[in-house]
């Protein structure tokens, strides 16, 4: 049982590193706003 719950410990560890890691990526960088434009075909907007 030892190494079963040393297994564990070291994969909530782990997932609490993945945590962290994205909080502080969402929290932390700012993405800069652009202006983005898409041209769709019009053959797209016909009802087939």
């Amino acid at each position: 049982m030892p190494s079963l719950f040393r297994f564990l410990t070291v994969v909530a560890v782990l997932a609490g590193i993945v945590y962290g890691v994205v909080f502080a990526l969402a929290n932390f960088v700012n993405p800069k706003p652009r202006e983005m434009t898409v041209t769709i075909p019009p053959d797209k907007f016909l009802k087939k």
